[in-house]
């Protein structure tokens, strides 16, 4: 028998789903995160599984690591190594300041990652065309390298040459040095990875690598060593921010390309969800312990991005357009100048919702929940942890309730109200702003607090359908299952589409496509198993952002400039008669693993389904609490209808729904609740 395995931190619990690839059966494992080593929490979760680890043909993994680690500023003491009168690019930027303090006369810039002392310039230079002025001193490279070293003790170095993604000589020839005179000292070179111009963004992406990349390192060492003592010998897979997966040593070169690793297994699990449900159209909604993400599947594919931001720095890398606020199960509710306020601090793992009984001492949703009646207090994680309902209770009131002189049902309800608002902003952002009408899109809900909280969330935005998948609170686990090997290839080729010509744009891509085929059959992928999707970075002439356009094997200049016409239109809702200007050309390769199939459910034979019980919760329809049908999950078949209030519980996550909503089952166990008639 073989498996594939899969894993998702989160802030609050490591999910582990196995998959038996000869009968399609699934099993989902959970265990607490581990802050202090993220590793022994993922091998905790993986133990519960009771796996021979040589049974396993691959293991892919979503992180968050490289992510907390640049928020939390804990990365290691990094230095840089640029052209002699640039050292100060990455401080400068573009001297945006944060919209939010636009007008403050207190504003203050965070310092850099990378103090002033710690960016070191060498003489050495490349024109724009990659043709060098003045040669890299190597003797300068030296001293610059030892003074980062043994002076101020930096064990990771970014380098970052102006035009190096033209040509990358003087950038390798340095990490050469470095990399021989002081091995133990990770080294990044931005022509590995960024071969676009944008000097500061390029910049910033590799500074970014470097900061998290041992770190990152120690972190799938230890994984290994856990996999290994377990006796595992498949092929070892990290998700990347934008779709796809890295094998784990090119993760380790590139960490910065897994910032949003975590997040994009759901977005993974969102595309193939909607081919079975035949749904091209969702907004995909994961709500976790410390965080809701949310983004758009139009026609079947997640809207991309090739610059994401994080800590106010631009990243280079391909990310999904996901757009994150700290709202989730651990989200810390209290009272400021009279408001309440709920997030983005959370309680995440440790010490955890009051009502975890770790030591947390401030109300979050998952207890505001537990009071509003949502949560079964002796039955959650399947009855494994019991709940401390009164205590849940006493510091809901003792921090909002008393404060605001609310009772504790009206105090649970206001943090679910603030949630709520916060949550409809974020999507408003990525549907409304974005020109999208999320009445004519369906809504996915996962994550653990995901389908107790979604349904609402939809019932407020006026969304026609919620879909609750199979095992909601290892969905992003159950899409990283659905994962190919991904590799991202591109090359700046700025110019008038006219003047770069066709012969150019097809040379560009025909050596980056044997780049990436070169990189796929290194990964064992038969020819037979590879794809490849090109696309074009096209503006007007004189604007300064590009739209991704797809280019097709049988472009021609008109019918490319066509296309980015009616991207444009979409996005802006005009079209423009300058010339068309292209910027750079893109690759994506694509290593096609199977496609795990999903088992489906009986049909109810006799009888019709009965509630296992009833209780009271609280109804946002009709704002009053009200004997809400409890049933399993798991005795639901394919074909029931089951009318609103209700709750449905499984191990790992409760589904709340309203009196004016009702939920019907597939013949996969999705549950799709809609509106009543």
């Amino acid at each position: 028998m073989s498996y594939r395995l899969a894993v998702d931190i989160g802030g609050t619990f490591v999910d582990a789903v196995l998959f038996d690839v000869s009968s399609g059966a699934w099993k989902l494992e959970k265990s607490f995160t581990t802050p202090t080593n993220a590793a022994a929490g993922v091998n905790a979760a993986i133990k519960r599984l009771g796996i021979d680890g040589s049974a396993l043909d691959s293991f892919i993994h979503g992180t968050t690591l490289g992510l907390n680690t640049v928020l939390e500023h804990k990365g290691v003491v990094t230095g840089i190594i640029t052209n002699a009168g640039f050292e100060d690019v990455f401080e400068m930027g573009r001297y945006n300041r944060d919209r939010a303090q636009m007008y403050s006369l207190e504003y203050d810039v965070r310092p850099p990652l990378v103090p002033k002392r710690m960016r070191l310039g060498v003489p050495g230079r490349l024109n724009a065309q990659g043709e060098e002025l003045q040669p890299l001193d190597e003797d300068a490279v030296r001293e610059a390298a030892r003074t980062l070293v043994e002076k101020w003790k930096v064990t990771s170095i970014a380098v970052c040459y102006l035009h190096a993604y033209r040509n990358p000589k003087h950038e390798q020839r340095t990490a050469g040095i470095i990399r021989k005179e002081w091995p133990d000292v990770s080294v990044s070179i931005s022509s590995e990875i960024v071969r676009e111009y944008r000097e500061y963004e390029r910049t910033s992406t590799t500074v970014i690598n470097a900061y998290i990349q041992p770190i990152f390192r120690r972190y799938i060492g230890r994984l290994e060593g856990g996999l290994k003592d377990q006796r595992f010998a498949g092929s070892f897979y990290i998700t990347r921010s934008g779709g796809g997966a890295l094998l784990a040593h090119d993760a380790i070169a590139m960490p910065v390309h897994t910032i949003f690793s975590g997040p994009a297994g759901g977005l993974i699990g969102a595309v193939r969800l909607s081919e079975i449900v035949n749904r091209p159209n969702i907004i995909a909604v994961d709500i976790g312990g410390t965080s809701t993400d949310a983004c758009v599947v139009r026609e079947g594919t997640p809207t991309l991005r090739y610059q994401a931001e994080l800590e106010k720095l631009p990243l280079m890398i391909p990310a999904y357009n996901i757009s994150t606020i700290g709202a989730g199960g651990g989200s810390i509710a209290r009272v400021e100048g009279g408001l309440l306020k709920v997030g983005p601090q959370s309680a995440g793992a440790e010490p955890g919702p009051i009502c975890y009984r770790r030591g947390g001492t401030q109300p979050t949703f998952t207890d505001a929940a537990v009071v509003l009646g949502y949560i079964d207090p002796d039955n959650f994680l399947g009855g494994e942890v019991k709940l401390d309902e009164e205590g849940a209770r006493a510091g809901l009131m003792t921090h909002v309730g008393e404060p605001l002189k609310l009772s504790d049902i009206e105090a649970g309800r206001g943090v679910l109200d603030v949630l709520l608002a916060r949550t409809v902003s974020a999507i408003r952002e990525i549907t409304v702003e974005e020109g999208l009408d999320p009445r004519e899109f369906s809504m996915l809900a996962y994550g653990g607090a995901g389908p107790m909280f979604v349904p609402l969330v939809a019932r407020e935005m006026g969304v026609r359908e919620v879909i609750v998948p199979q095992a909601p609170a290892g969905f992003s686990a159950w899409g990283m299952l659905m994962t190919d090997l991904v590799q991202e290839y591109s090359e700046t080729a700025v110019g008038l589409l006219e003047h770069v010509g066709l012969e150019r744009l097809r040379e560009i891509t025909k050596r980056l496509s044997a780049q990436a085929a070169a990189d796929l059959e290194r990964g064992g992928f038969a020819p037979k198993d590879r794809a490849f999707e090109y696309a074009a970075a096209l503006r007007y002439f004189g604007q300064e952002h590009t739209l991704e356009t797809p280019l097709e094997e049988n472009d021609t200049l008109e019918s490319l400039a066509k296309r980015f016409d009616a991207v444009h239109k979409q996005r802006y809702g005009h079209t423009m008669t300058d010339p068309v200007q292209l910027v750079h050309v893109r690759v994506r390769g694509i290593g096609r693993t199977p496609r795990p199939a999903l088992k489906k459910i009986p049909r109810r034979e006799k009888g019709t389904l009965v509630p296992r019980t009833r209780r009271k919760a609280f109804c946002f329809a009709r704002r009053a609490m009200v004997d809400f049908s409890v049933y399993d999950r798991e005795t639901l078949r394919d074909g029931d209808a089951v009318p609103g209030p209700a709750i449905v519980e499984e191990p790992t996550t409760t589904l709340v729904y309203f009196s004016d909503q009702q939920a019907r089952v597939d013949e996969y166990g999705h549950l799709f609740i809609t509106v009543k008639a």
